[in-house]
């Protein structure tokens, strides 16, 4: 199973070949996640999903540290990334979540996301996850998704 099929891609989810992020795909479709990103998944060898991106200046608050409404746009872009297995070639929305902000994250740092998906049935899916930066928790996070029609 490719990548695209495994995150149910329908024509966004671009493979990056060279640079920092060669290996990873990102969502060009997706221009909220872009600007705000770029964000990165890919399938781990143990099947698990992971989400990335580099902390730049542009993501931190007045203090310096990661703005807080940037860690959790991530999260958000994560639980689907999660959830990839069980979207399979539906779409989804966010019905609910909630997050706990663990630690500051800073420039320069390599924010990662990872989870699992602790129910799914019917069209909802529920997922928790943690953010790290170099490792470190930043947030943990718990999501609530909704399968819809149309495009993702």
């Amino acid at each position: 199973m490719s990548e695209n099929e495994a995150v149910g891609a329908t024509g966004g989810l671009v493979a990056v070949t060279e640079g920092e992020w060669a290996g990873w795909s990102t969502w060009s479709s997706d221009a909220f996640e872009q600007r705000s990103g770029p964000f990165y998944e890919r399938i781990e060898e143990d099947g698990g999903y992971v989400s990335a991106f580099r902390a730049e200046p542009r993501h931190m608050n007045g203090a310096g540290f990661m703005h807080g409404g940037c860690l959790m746009t991530f999260a958000d872009s994560a639980l689907f990334t999660i959830a990839g297995r069980e979207l399979a070639d539906s779409h989804g929305v966010t019905l609910s979540m909630t997050s706990d902000f663990l630690d500051p994250a800073r420039v320069g740092q390599f924010m990662e996301a990872r989870g699992r998906v602790v129910r799914a049935g019917g069209k909802t899916i529920f997922v928790e996850g943690l953010i790290t930066a170099d490792g470190q928790p930043v947030l943990r996070f718990n999501g609530i998704i909704r399968k819809v029609s149309g495009r993702r």
